[in-house]
């Protein structure tokens, strides 16, 4: 399995289901505990504060943290949308002004909002060129979008214990700016770039479980000689104007 990439995740069915509960998602998150370096979740609302924003939208908002924080830190108007009901309930249960609805076809007037914002997301979006396009259209003229994505090789050193080299990422850093380009006529990119220290071999497991597309690689992780120390490379665009 040398050599191998991880395909990527924008198979409408294969979201739903994988964001249907939370339990996956939840998994994931739990593997973040001993970290170190930048923290992209604050890169992302420090954009959104500089844009001094009185309404925000967040895409593919998940639980809804960063929304309650939005909302609760700066005060501001925010509407949350997921594809999951499952989300939205548990979004609405933070206080969020949460609602099923789609990144590809927003139901909203154009110029709606200051800011949107898309964490971990536009990747698995069939038809990216359209949700971009969406954003940029809700948004007022000098708007901004914010957009975190990862880079290919993140936790590169976890995913080379089964031999995978990278991720398949449909909108990543490697080509998120020329893909916002295309409806914003300035991006900026911020490098997020730290590490998560895996103690046991059980918590990689217990990552590769939580998703259908990487559990087959679950039972391939050895045991840890010691603990391993994998890189993680987030990225936060902060995209002006749309076109």
């Amino acid at each position: 399995m040398s050599g191998g990439v991880i395909p990527g995740s924008d198979d409408p069915v294969y979201v739903r289901r994988q964001y249907a509960t939370e339990q996956g998602l939840r998994a994931r998150k739990s593997v973040y505990t001993d970290v170190s370096g930048l923290d992209a979740r604050e890169i992302a609302f420090e954009a959104v504060r500089d844009a001094d924003p009185a309404r925000v939208l967040e895409v593919g908002c998940g639980e809804g943290e960063l929304s309650e924080r939005i909302v609760r830190g700066l005060g501001v108007e925010l509407v949350a949308l997921d594809q999951s009901e499952r989300m939205v309930e548990l979004a609405r249960a933070r206080g969020v002004d949460a609602r099923v609805g789609d990144v590809q076809e927003l139901p909203f007037e154009d110029g709606s909002f200051d800011v949107a914002v898309a964490a971990w997301m536009l990747y698995h979006v069939p038809d990216l060129d359209r949700a971009v396009g969406e954003l940029a259209r809700v948004l007022r003229p000098g708007g901004r979008l914010v957009a975190v994505t990862n880079r290919a090789d993140h936790l590169g050193e976890m995913f080379k214990l089964v031999g995978v080299d990278r991720w398949e990422l449909p909108f990543g850093a490697e080509n998120g700016a020329e893909v916002l380009s295309r409806h914003f006529a300035h991006v900026e990119v911020e490098d997020a770039t730290g590490t998560v220290t895996f103690a046991e071999a059980e918590q990689i497991r217990s990552y590769m479980r939580s998703s259908d597309r990487l559990a087959v690689y679950a039972d391939l992780v050895p045991e840890l000689d010691e603990p391993l120390v994998a890189r993680r490379r987030p990225v936060v665009f902060a995209a002006d104007d749309p076109r």
